[in-house]
């Protein structure tokens, strides 16, 4: 008895260990299919641009199709929704634009599941990249600098316009931040298509400025299309040392979108710790810092923990701008 006891223990210990090795083998071999990652932002915006890169790289890395997914629209509720509803398998990933995490709670038009917190909606991984706000103007405008466009708005106030991703996007937010700086007054146009949308109206001079980070702006920057106006960084950037920051005129102004990487609720650790891990060598890697530094993007490597602090800083450091701008809706 004491025999057959102990064979129908081995026995039931082996079908343990089965499943206990099923989920951890499925994890060893990650990613054996297609990986998701979604996006919050249209089709060629600076976030997309930036998406596809790395979505590029991790592909070669696993050997497996990594697709780029845009959900735009209510402000980033929809891509929120998406990737959270989906499998904690490691298979969605989510890498939304700052604005997810940046949305003031109640506001008119903020999505009900908005702003994003972490750690409670999702699992943090990594950071991605931070692209300083570039502000460009339409030629018809007749000035040059920054500080003729603030004397220009305070001799016409509310008459010159800009154009944003949207309202409580990143860079509407960095407008009004300006604005309250130089102490004037423009008109907000939202594109919730995406900046090509608004390239025409600015080429034009149907608007007269618009707001992104470079990589929406290459082309027609590059091209002379619109002019360059001032750039949100802390110093002139390399490769943009003609472009003044907005800083030399309003010292200390600061402003960037960034991404981070983060998954479902209930994504393993060990599926974090693989994806974080390959994250950092590819943002390593010489050839994608090129790539994203001609983009006016650059790679901040971080942990997990400290993605999160970082985004609570965001959130003190927007929060009175956000109250200011729903404020001014009422």
């Amino acid at each position: 008895m004491t025999i057959l006891r102990f064979g129908r223990a081995a026995a039931c210990l082996g079908v343990l260990a089965l499943f206990a090795a099923g989920p951890a083998r499925a994890q060893s071999d990650y990613p054996n299919r297609p990986v998701r990652i979604v996006s919050d932002s249209a089709a060629g915006s600076a976030n997309d641009v930036t998406l596809r890169i790395l979505a590029e790289r991790l592909s070669a890395m696993w050997g497996q199709q990594v697709l780029t997914l845009n959900h735009p629209g209510a402000g980033g509720g929809i891509s929120a929704t998406v990737a959270s509803s989906a499998p904690p398998d490691g298979y969605t990933l989510y890498m939304p634009a700052a604005s997810v995490f940046l949305a003031l709670p109640g506001a008119p038009g903020v999505a009900a599941n908005l702003p994003a917190e972490l750690p409670r909606d999702f699992v943090p991984i990594g950071f991605a990249t931070l692209q300083p706000m570039f502000i460009g103007m339409s030629h018809t405008l007749g000035i040059s600098t920054l500080p003729e466009l603030i004397a220009l708005a305070k001799d016409r106030p509310g008459q010159i316009s800009y154009a944003a991703t949207g309202r409580g996007r990143l860079t509407h937010l960095t407008m009004e931040l300006l604005q309250s700086r130089a102490g004037i007054k423009l008109q907000l146009v939202p594109y919730t298509g995406g900046p090509a949308q608004a390239m025409n109206d600015v080429i034009t001079g149907r608007v007269g400025l618009v707001i992104d980070g470079y990589a929406s702006l290459a082309g027609v920057l590059q091209g002379g299309s619109i002019k360059g106006l001032a750039v949100a960084a802390p110093d002139r950037l390399p490769g943009f040392e003609s472009l003044p920051t907005v800083a030399e005129t309003l010292p200390g102004f600061i402003a960037g979108g960034w991404q981070v990487i983060v998954a479902p609720v209930g994504t393993s650790d060990a599926i974090v710790r693989k994806v974080g891990a390959d994250l950092r060598k590819v943002f390593a890697e010489p050839e994608v810092k090129a790539k994203y530094a001609t983009l006016g993007a650059f790679v901040r490597p971080m942990s997990p923990a400290e993605v999160t602090a970082f985004t609570q800083s965001e959130q003190k450091t927007w929060r009175p701008v956000l109250e200011q701008v729903a404020q001014q809706s009422k």
